[in-house]
């Protein structure tokens, strides 16, 4: 009976403690409400997520993680929330990681990159049930990416980021110049910066996936960081050296 304990014990603490959360905030690509050069109008509705370009389409997040091998994509889940048209859950097959992907409305870009940096900081706790299990994503996760358009550029944020605790959350932000419009902002956070770009970029879910490859491994940031170069290069093609200068890690 002892041992039947311990056995039990162990489980339920590798459950608990070996689980991963990733929550990624997709800002919908939107051709009317953000300042980006338009796209075609079936990719560039932010109020579609079915066909928009960062999460229907062939390399959107839903469609890419949905094709992957190593995701089993586990439901979609009803949202209260109107900004958000559609949540989905995705398992990885061999770890216990978990990724919660929200579509945001492309009109409401501000409110995503708002609810991105107070998740960095630990705050908002987003809980979901799987399977009769409970887990607790927005500043309860372990990663945060924030994916589409850099609203940075066309305008500015008043409200004050600071962490709600001290716990360590990495942070991936694929939108145009990430750096140079985030960093005052994820400073205050205090979240790590493993991925984000110095430059003009396409956004899509392959430099995300790749990236998280690296991160369940617990690998480096630096080989993370060279892992979403590998992806962008062989997708956009831009030979290695742009892709490394292109994408960065750390302040």
């Amino acid at each position: 009976m002892k041992q039947l304990i311990t056995i039990l014990i162990f489980c339920i603490s590798f459950t608990v403690f070996g689980q991963k959360k990733i929550h990624v905030f997709v800002a919908l690509c939107d051709n009317v409400n953000q300042g980006i050069v338009p796209v075609p109008k079936a990719l560039g509705n932010g109020q579609s997520p079915r066909t928009n370009l960062y999460w229907g389409a062939l390399y959107g997040v839903k469609t890419h993680f949905k094709r992957s091998k190593d995701w089993k994509f586990v439901k979609t889940i009803p949202s209260n929330n109107p900004k958000i048209l559609e949540r989905i859950v995705f398992k990885h097959k061999t770890s216990n990681t978990y990724l919660l992907a929200d579509a945001y409305d492309g009109k409401y870009i501000k409110q995503t990159t708002i609810d991105f940096l107070e998740a960095s900081s630990g705050d908002n706790p987003t809980e979901i049930t799987v399977n009769d299990q409970k887990l607790s994503f927005g500043g309860n996760s372990d990663l945060v990416a924030y994916v589409g358009h850099d609203g940075l550029m066309e305008f500015s944020l008043s409200n004050k980021f600071s962490p709600k605790n001290t716990k360590k959350r990495d942070a991936i932000i694929l939108a145009c110049i990430s750096k140079d419009y985030f960093k005052p902002y994820l400073q205050q956070t205090g979240a790590n910066p493993l991925v984000w770009s110095t430059g003009l970029m396409s956004p899509e879910a392959y430099t995300l996936k790749w990236a998280i490859d690296g991160w369940i491994l617990n690998e480096s940031d630096a080989a993370i960081r060279e892992r979403a170069a590998k992806a962008y290069h062989k997708y956009q093609k831009c030979g290695m050296r742009g892709a490394r200068g292109l994408l960065v890690t750390g302040y």
